[in-house]
Parts: structure tokens; sequence; C-alpha cells
């Protein structure tokens, strides 16, 4: 009788940890998946602040037409940039790394934007929806681990640029797309936690100049020397809990007017 009463007791115990270990999993998917909705939000809010309401018809509030797969392969292009591929020029140099996770960064502020363009225009769902389309990815998997891989020869991760480069223009599909940008950007070393931190970085300075005359052209985007990008991502370094009302005030301190 002791012993039967032992079993079931161990057995319930085996039962409850694995139930605990599954909600603990629930919670994490949960969590990552909050990172991947709050920068389709901030999106959102940056598109509609600077393109105006209904930007997703193809036409910003000042009749500039919008091509958002044209952005994503021209700041490839830039990424590419970043490595030294030239073979008449600079054949002993490194990559520049941070500059190609800025351009990764930037790549996706537009992958996003075509993904709200596409679901509002084809009535695919909500914001939250294309959250949890990403996140139920398989590819997610990688991408949301916190974890730093192997560091692939330049010349490989260039043609994972250019593989994405060849998805956008052979495939229309969204997921398709953000496949093809995740595997680049978990190959390329810039996972989830790191690509949130960024974002975060990079939206609020995107806010920063558009209120300092980034339109009209008036913007001052060197800083004593530092391009504005590398501005931010120092003080993001040494502030990494920094909250995004606290990095605009930071980016105000140092701007220099």
């Amino acid at each position: 009788m002791k012993q039967e009463v032992l079993l079931k007791s161990e057995s319930y115990f085996k039962s409850y940890i694995i139930i605990l270990g599954y909600n603990v999993n629930i919670k994490n998917k949960r969590s990552k998946m909050d990172k991947i909705l709050e920068m389709l939000k901030l999106q959102q809010q940056l598109n509609d602040s600077t393109n105006g309401l209904n930007w997703e018809d193809g036409i910003t509030k000042n009749g500039k037409q919008i091509n958002w797969r044209r952005c994503i392969y021209l700041e490839a292009a830039e990424l590419v940039e970043s490595y030294p591929w030239k073979h008449w020029k600079d054949i002993d140099a490194s990559p520049d790394y941070e500059n190609i996770k800025i351009e990764i960064v930037d790549i996706w502020h537009f992958v996003m934007s075509e993904a709200l363009r596409i679901y509002k225009t084809q009535n695919l769902g909500s914001i939250d929806d294309i959250a949890s389309m990403i996140s139920t990815m398989v590819e997610f998997d990688t991408f949301s681990q916190n974890d730093s891989g192997e560091l692939l020869d330049s010349y490989i991760q260039i043609e994972l640029v250019e593989d994405m480069i060849a998805t956008l223009f052979c495939q229309n599909d969204i997921n398709t797309l953000v496949i093809s940008f995740l595997t680049m950007s978990s190959k390329l070393n810039l996972k989830l936690p790191q690509l949130y931190q960024l974002y975060i970085g990079k939206n609020i300075l995107n806010r920063f100049r558009q209120d300092h005359g980034y339109k009209e052209g008036t913007y001052i985007k060197v800083w004593n020397g530092l391009e504005d990008n590398v501005v931010m991502q120092k003080i993001l370094n040494e502030n990494s809990d920094i909250l995004p009302d606290n990095l605009y005030k930071k980016l105000q301190e140092s701007y220099p007017v």
C-alpha cells in the first residue's frame, strides 16, 4: 500500500514537473513574442508619424510613393558594403560588425513595415496576428536564443544576405521574406535579444531625427566626429537597461547644437 502511494506520488510529481516546465516554456515564448509585438507597434507608430495615417496604401502624407521592398534591397546593399568584398581595394580590411548590426536593424524596420502593409491592405489580421505568425515560425526558435553561433566566413555571410535579396525579388509571400530575414539575422549572429535592444535604440533615434529636421535636410548626422548611429550604440552599451525616454534625453544632450 505504501509502495503504491509512493509510486502515485512520484508519478504526480513528475507530471507536475512536466507541466511546470511546459508553462515556463510557454511563458518564455510569450515573452519573446511580446518583444516582436512591441517592435511592430513602435514601427506602426513611427510610420504613422513620419508618413501619415493610411501609409499602408503606398503614399505618404506628402504624396511620395512608398516601396518597402526597394528600401529592403537598398539597405541590404549597404549591409554588403560593410564587408571588405572588393578584390581590388582594402583587401586586408575586416568586416565592420558594428555597422552590420545597424544595417540588419534597418532592414528589420522595412520588413516589419511590409508585413504591416500587407496585413492591413489584404485584411489578413491585426498586429497581434503578425507577432503570432512570426513567433510560431520554426526559424524563430533559433532566432530568439541568446547564444552566439559560429562566426561564418565573410563571403558566406554575404551569400546569406544575397539569399534574402533573392527571396525578396522572387517571392511575394511575406512569410517567406520574414523566414529569410530570421535565417540571415540568426546566422550573422544578431538574434532577438540584441536586435530588440538595437531596434528600440534606432526607433528612438529615428524619432529624434524627425524632431530635429531630418525631412527638411537640416539634421546634423555627424556628432563631434561620430555618426549618430555610433553615438546611439555607445549610449546603449553604457546603459543596457536605459528606458526609451531616457535614451531620447541622452541623444538630446549629445546633439551638437
